[in-house]
């Protein structure tokens, strides 16, 4: 089988998390031909992972910059040269196009009429107005963004349309007219200027040129690594082929534009525009994909409230290397009985200031206790004042304890980073405590917990994202914000081995079941065949056709019998 896997600047670029579930998908099915394509900025180093014989990089692409296989014509590379470039013909397709597309963008929505129903734009930062899209809105968006596509195909792409002068009109017009949302319709020129830049960049994988027959038309299925941009290549191919399309989603894309703090200075117009642009194209892409496979019952509780039909959505958890952590699994009353392990990065969504002040508590109760803070390298400029404020938090409230007038004070509290001599490897940094904590008040899917889990080792989280379908009773859940139960639940494992070393032993069993890589492969194998035996066939020439000839066909030794001589009974020599 082919399959043309649609990556979000992951594998073959990606050498963290992000890109390790493609290396180990693709090296584990390796009896079908993957052909990547990469949507999104590379690596700063340039480098790539290497690729295993059943895969080639057929394309790359980064939307919010240059790439030589964008088909930005010189023609079309700015708004001048767009009207130049097109005809009067041409030019009146674009502008039915943008404004079916941007009308739907703008239209105001009813509650529980379909698409992304029930998410408001009130998370980020909009009017508040439910983003549930109603019929009309989703179709004139849908039929807006494939009569893009189809122009974009036939002139060899659209960026420099997109930011015309034409597009702004068009867009102020959607933003006033009647029945448009309360958000847009306060949206001024800088915000209609804006927003028409940030949807060229979300637009410009119609401008690629993948859709060609021996591109993304060659693929018997595509699979997006994400949803959002990245599947949108995914959604023209089915388009123009035909193509099934296969979405995994381990964090939702709509989710992410909701929490980002990277627009915190936009306008609420602005805001709600996005929210809007975001919430249609999910909503677009989970209508047409064939199969969804979120990660955990999380993201798909965002799919169906997204209008995800739930028939075609399949839990499939993400698979994770656990023989690395065999060692320390085995041994599970390794580590001191008195440490308490947190590892992740420092962001304030993790809580670190809850945990520490949880932690107080639990000093007054068991003196004796100690805390380990192991951060994760982030290149985030916002992490480290943040990670400041929590050294001097820590400060304040474990001023350094001396056992005596002549010694040297030690703060229980320690802050070291993955990868340094304290804390060399996460094997190491899980082997050392006795509970491992998470104390987030915002996640999705935490591998930190699976890899807790692998290590044997009993786990205090708080309720959010997908904890309690991880933990799965192995481990004590807790309410977010609330640091006395944090405490209590650490100091109830703490003062109880016997109970500690029980729900480790349940977690390595649970996380070893559904979290490993093998438990993913299978899935996906099934997944891919069950797939294409459902989609129409489609002939090339030279393939031969599908199910031509049997299995045993392919596999040396004979198994027919030999054809009999008439009148003998005797087999042909």
């Amino acid at each position: 089988m082919r399959i043309g896997l649609l990556t979000e600047g992951g594998h073959p670029y990606a050498f963290g998390e992000s890109g390790a579930w493609c290396e180990r998908l693709v090296r584990g099915l390796g009896q079908h031909r993957f052909d990547l394509y990469a949507v999104g900025r590379p690596s700063a180093t340039g480098a790539s992972l290497p690729l295993p014989p059943n895969a080639r990089l057929v394309r790359a692409a980064d939307p919010e910059g240059a790439s030589g296989n964008l088909l930005e014509r010189a023609a079309l590379g700015t708004a001048r040269a767009a009207r130049r470039a097109y005809g009067r013909r041409d030019r009146r397709r674009f502008t039915e196009a943008y404004e079916r597309l941007v009308t739907g963008l703008c239209a105001e929505e009813a509650e529980g009429t379909g698409g992304a129903r029930g998410v408001s734009t009130a998370g980020a930062g909009g009017s508040g107005a439910a983003d549930v899209g109603e019929p009309g809105g989703a179709a004139a968006f849908a039929e807006g963004l494939y009569a893009l596509a189809e122009l974009a195909r036939e002139r060899g792409g659209l960026p420099g349309a997109l930011r015309s002068d034409d597009a702004v009109r068009a867009l102020e017009a959607a933003c006033r007219a009647p029945g448009a949302r309360r958000g847009a319709a306060a949206a001024g020129l800088p915000d209609h200027l804006a927003f028409a830049e940030h949807l060229e960049g979300v637009l410009r994988p119609l401008s690629l040129d993948w859709y060609e027959e021996d591109a993304l038309g060659a693929a018997d299925l595509c699979h997006a690594a994400a949803g959002g941009t990245t599947a949108l290549p995914g959604l023209l191919a089915g388009h123009f082929f035909g193509t099934p399309l296969l979405v995994t989603e381990y964090g939702v894309q709509l989710r992410a534009h909701y929490l980002s703090a990277a627009g915190a200075d936009r306008s609420a117009p602005l805001r709600t525009l996005l929210a809007a642009l975001h919430g249609r194209l999910a909503a677009e892409v989970y209508r047409q994909a064939a199969l969804l496979t979120p990660g955990n019952a999380h993201t798909r509780r965002w799919q169906e409230r997204c209008g995800a039909d739930r028939d075609r959505v399949r839990t499939v958890h993400p698979g994770m290397a656990a023989d690395r952590f065999d060692g320390v699994g085995e041994d599970e009353e390794s580590g001191d009985p008195t440490t308490l392990v947190w590892v992740g990065r420092a962001e304030p969504a993790k809580d670190l200031v809850a945990l520490l002040h949880a932690f107080a508590e639990i000093r007054t109760r068991q003196p004796d206790a100690r805390l380990r803070i192991v951060t994760v390298p982030v290149r985030d400029p916002g992490a480290e004042p943040y990670l400041a404020q929590c050294r001097a938090l820590a400060a304040q409230l474990f001023p350094d304890e001396a056992a005596g007038a002549h010694a040297v004070g030690e703060n229980p509290v320690s802050f070291e980073e993955l990868g340094g001599p304290e804390a060399p490897t996460l094997e190491d940094t899980y082997a050392s405590g006795a509970v491992v904590v998470l104390s987030s008040v915002v996640e999705g899917f935490p591998a930190g917990l699976v890899e807790a889990m692998f290590c044997a080792r009993a786990t205090v989280s708080t309720d959010v994202g997908a904890v309690v379908e991880i933990i799965g009773g192995t481990g004590l859940v807790v309410p977010p914000r609330n640091p006395r139960a944090l405490a209590d639940a650490c100091l109830a494992l703490l003062r109880d081995p016997e109970r500690r070393y029980r729900l480790g032993a349940a977690a390595r069993a649970r996380a070893l079941e559904l979290f490993t890589v093998e438990q993913n492969l299978a899935a996906f194998r099934g997944i891919y065949l069950e797939l294409l035996s459902h989609a129409p066939v489609r002939h090339r020439p030279g393939d031969g056709a599908l199910f031509a000839h049997p299995a045993e066909a392919h596999v040396p030794g004979s198994w027919t019998p030999r054809a009999v001589t008439a009148g003998t009974g005797a087999p042909d020599a």
